[in-house]
């Protein structure tokens, strides 16, 4: 069976910086991949290129098959994969129903199936109070929701989730995590960022983490375990500045 995600020294460089440099991811279907890294470690400009929105300065990459460098194989690509992006590309004069209506329609998803399937992903994300509503209206959090009802809608074989928990109350993540498991459960396939690691560690099956541009760490989640919680694991590759005791002389001062 064919990778999920396959790279080879897939590179990007904007001008004389590498935000990705030479990496050679592998993802197997039906895995939970968290890609893991600090701020500017270059997380959302992989995910751009394997989703095919921008192209690489170098390298190979496969996605569920298909070569991207072809653009036939690249469409074919996108027709089976969700994407929710770290900038939320949402039209704002619309309603959360006739957004997951027009991005059914992109998908060619018939009239009757589109139906039903917005009809449960609404109440399921907690956002059928509020569908007539003008997205431009929702908060970052129902945003972030609606983005991910948009990316299950076709059903894809793979998707990549930027951040999804970001700006989701408590609830909803609870809600969010357990569509993911189940997701997975049936076959399917995930490359997830997050700078939750208690999120990472609690759903994912493998995880990789880059720095710099650059993967320093791949590997299944369960191997871990020699090296402690994958909290230690990261700052250990990252570089841990556990040692640093980090004051600020004014804080308190004058205060009894």
């Amino acid at each position: 069976m064919e990778p999920a995600i396959s790279t080879t020294r897939l590179s990007r460089a904007f001008g004389r910086v590498r935000a990705v440099d030479g990496i050679n991811l592998l993802v197997e279907p039906g895995s939970f991949y968290g890609f893991l890294g600090p701020n500017g470690a270059g997380k959302s400009t992989t995910i751009k290129m394997l989703t095919g929105l921008l192209a690489p300065s170098a390298g190979k990459l496969s996605v569920l098959g298909q070569n991207l460098r072809d653009p036939i194989q690249a469409l074919a690509m996108k027709r089976q994969i969700g994407v929710v992006p770290e900038d939320l590309a949402l039209f704002d004069n619309l309603t959360a129903r006739e957004y997951l209506t027009f991005t059914g329609r992109m998908h060619f998803i018939e009239k009757g199936t589109l139906s039903g399937r917005i009809d449960e992903l609404l109440p399921l994300l907690g956002l059928e109070r509020d569908e007539g509503k003008l997205t431009v209206e929702y908060s970052s959090g129902m945003k972030k929701k609606l983005a991910l009802a948009a990316a299950l809608l076709p059903n894809p074989s793979l998707l990549f989730l930027d951040e999804p928990f970001e700006g989701v109350d408590a609830v909803a993540s609870r809600t969010i995590r357990k569509i993911l498991a189940d997701f997975v459960g049936r076959g399917s396939t995930i490359f997830l960022t997050s700078h939750v690691l208690e999120i990472v560690e609690r759903l994912c099956t493998h995880v990789g983490i880059i720095v710099a541009g650059k993967l320093v760490e791949q590997t299944p989640l369960d191997d871990l375990g020699s090296h402690g919680s994958l909290e230690e694991r990261f700052l250990e590759v990252v570089g841990n500045d556990g040692d640093v005791n980090p004051q600020l002389s004014w804080l308190g001062e004058g205060l009894q």
